[in-house]
C-alpha cells in the first residue's frame, strides 16, 4: 500500500506540475515569435527535437539508463514520433489563422474525445459524467466559435486545433501501450527522434533547411528545446509521480490560461469574453472528467 505523501511534498510537486504546464503553454507563442522571423514552423521544431535529443540523450548517458528492447524502441520512434509530429503540425499551423489562447483552448478538448473514441470502441462506458464532459466541450467550443470574430472567422483554424485535439486523444492511447516497460526519459528521447526526424524531412522538402536563421529565432528554439521540452518534461514527471494522474491533469489545466496571458503579453493578442468563457466551460470538462476518474 502506497504512502501517503506529506503536505509539503504534495505541494511541491503541484508546483512542479504548474510549472511544467506553463513551459508547454509556451510553445505556442515561441513558436511564433520564431516564425515572424522568417523560419519556417517545419525548421523551427526540427531543430527543437534534434536539441532535445542530444540533451536526453545526454542525461540517460549520465544516469546510465538503458534505451530499451531495439525492435520495440524502433516502433515509438515510427508511431510516437509519428504522432507528435502531426499533433504539433496541426495545432502550430493553427496559430495562423486564430490566436494562441484560441487554439490551446480547443486543444484541450483532447479529453472528452478521448472518452467518445473509447465510448465507440466499446473500451470504457460513455457514463453521464462523461457525457456531461463531452456536452461541455462542445458548448465551450460553440461560445468560442460564435462569440470570437477571429475565431467565427477562420474555420480553418479552428478545424486545425480541433483536428490536432482528436489526434492527440488517439495517440495518448497508443504511445501509452507503446512505451510500457520503457524509462519514460527513454520514451521521451525516442519520440523526440523520430519527431525531429520527420519535421527535417518536412523541412528538407520545402526547402527550408538552414543554418543561417536569425538570432531571435536560434534563442526562441533554444527555449523551446531546453524549457518546453526538456525541462517541462522532468518537472512533468516528478510532480506526476506524487500527485498520480488524476491531480497532475487537473493542476495542468493551467497551460491554456498561461497561454492566453502569454500570448497577450507577447504577440499583442487580445483575450476577449467569447475565448475566457469558452475557455472556461472547456476546463470544467477536463476537471469534471478527472473528477470522475478514479487513480
Amino acid at each position: 500500500m502506497n504512502e501517503t505523501p506529506p503536505p509539503s511534498a504534495t505541494a511541491r510537486a503541484a508546483v512542479a506540475v504548474a510549472i511544467s504546464a506553463c513551459c508547454f503553454g509556451a510553445i505556442g507563442v515561441l513558436v511564433s515569435l520564431a516564425v515572424a522571423t522568417g523560419a519556417t514552423l517545419t525548421v523551427v521544431l526540427g531543430y527543437r527535437y534534434l536539441i532535445a535529443v542530444v540533451v536526453l540523450g545526454a542525461l540517460l548517458a549520465i544516469a546510465r539508463e538503458p534505451v530499451g528492447p531495439p525492435r520495440r524502441a524502433l516502433w515509438i520512434v515510427l508511431v510516437g514520433g509519428g504522432g507528435q509530429t502531426l499533433v504539433a503540425y496541426l495545432g502550430l499551423t493553427a496559430l495562423r489563422y486564430i490566436p494562441v489562447a484560441d487554439a490551446t483552448f480547443l486543444f484541450y478538448t483532447y479529453p472528452a474525445w478521448v472518452a467518445l473514441i473509447a465510448a465507440l470502441r466499446r473500451t470504457e462506458p460513455l457514463t453521464r459524467v462523461r457525457v456531461g464532459a463531452l456536452a461541455l466541450s462542445l458548448i465551450g467550443i460553440a461560445v468560442m466559435i460564435g462569440g470570437s470574430t477571429s475565431v467565427a472567422g477562420s474555420p480553418r483554424g479552428v478545424a486545425l486545433a480541433l483536428g490536432a485535439a482528436v489526434v492527440y486523444s488517439i495517440y495518448i492511447p497508443s504511445i501509452e501501450r507503446l512505451q510500457q516497460g520503457f524509462n519514460s526519459r527513454a520514451a521521451a528521447l525516442l519520440v523526440c527522434v523520430g519527431a525531429g526526424a520527420a519535421f527535417f524531412v518536412l523541412a528538407a522538402l520545402d526547402g527550408s533547411v538552414s543554418m543561417s536563421l536569425h538570432r531571435t529565432a536560434w534563442l526562441v528554439i533554444l527555449v523551446l528545446a531546453l524549457v518546453s521540452t526538456v525541462a517541462a518534461f522532468q518537472l512533468f514527471l516528478s510532480g506526476l509521480k506524487v500527485l498520480g494522474p488524476v491531480r497532475t491533469a487537473i493542476v495542468s489545466t493551467v497551460e491554456p490560461f498561461a497561454a492566453a496571458l502569454l500570448g497577450a503579453w507577447l504577440l499583442g493578442q487580445p483575450i476577449t469574453m467569447a475565448t475566457i468563457a469558452g475557455g472556461v466551460l472547456i476546463i470544467g470538462a477536463v476537471v469534471l472528467l478527472q473528477r470522475g476518474t478514479r487513480g
